[in-house]
């Protein structure tokens, strides 16, 4: 037999942060509700978390049924339980954020999602439920997390350029670094390869194309 109790249990959610960069821009992947409350409001990808299910299953789950996307890096970020986030019922949601390259994502609306779409993060349309405190804190950790660890590789292509590594970086910080100070830095950790090619840009000299060693993890860094 289940339990039962005399006393009120809460639901829980997930709720994940996609981003992405498009266009040299950090951006977002939303989906347009199409149930209430909400209905017709953005919204992160989300949903409740089924009972045979631990969070991060739940994640995935959630984010391929609304919005098609799999396959991505995802990080727990924190957990929001306000009494009154939700008008439905007392509802605590664990979220998580997502990185994946622009040509790695292929997305479609599905589920309960009457829409999927990228906006810029400094961009956003009015959101439902909590959603504006949850991206907030999540660029805030992945900008810090560039500080220590090679988080930002997760948004590159298979291969790039130190420049076009660089321009990911201050992106995700709002701010410009140094270009020569950067190079050692990035090559001191010896996480990339040369892939022996060369790439032109504009009337620049040609620059030396690498990859990451690790490409499917996340190293934490001095």
């Amino acid at each position: 037999m289940p339990y039962s109790y005399e006393y009120p249990h809460p639901a829980v959610t997930t709720d994940i942060a996609v981003f992405s960069l498009h266009q040299q821009q950090l951006q977002l992947l939303l989906i347009r509700r199409g149930q209430p409350p909400y209905k017709g409001k953005w919204a992160l990808p989300g949903g409740f978390l089924e009972i045979d299910e631990d969070l991060e299953s739940g994640a995935k789950r959630e984010l391929k049924e609304e919005t098609g996307a799999s396959d991505l890096y995802i990080e727990q970020l924190f957990t929001f339980g306000r009494p009154d986030r939700d008008p439905r019922e007392r509802i605590i949601s664990v979220t998580y954020f997502a990185l994946a390259p622009a040509e790695k994502l292929s997305i479609s609306a599905g589920s309960d999602a009457t829409e999927a779409a990228w906006f810029p993060a400094d961009e956003l349309p009015e959101l439902a439920f909590d959603h504006a405190e949850i991206i907030l804190l999540a660029k805030e950790r992945l900008a810090a997390k560039t500080l220590y660890s090679t988080i930002a590789f997760q948004l590159m292509p298979e291969t790039f350029t130190l420049s076009e590594l660089q321009s990911v970086y201050e992106i995700l910080r709002s701010e410009t670094l140094d270009k020569r100070n950067f190079r050692k830095w990035i090559l001191s950790l010896n996480l990339l390869e040369e892939t022996g090619e060369m790439r032109r840009n504009g009337n620049h000299r040609p620059a030396k194309i690498y990859r990451a060693l690790f490409p499917d993890r996340v190293d934490m860094i001095r």
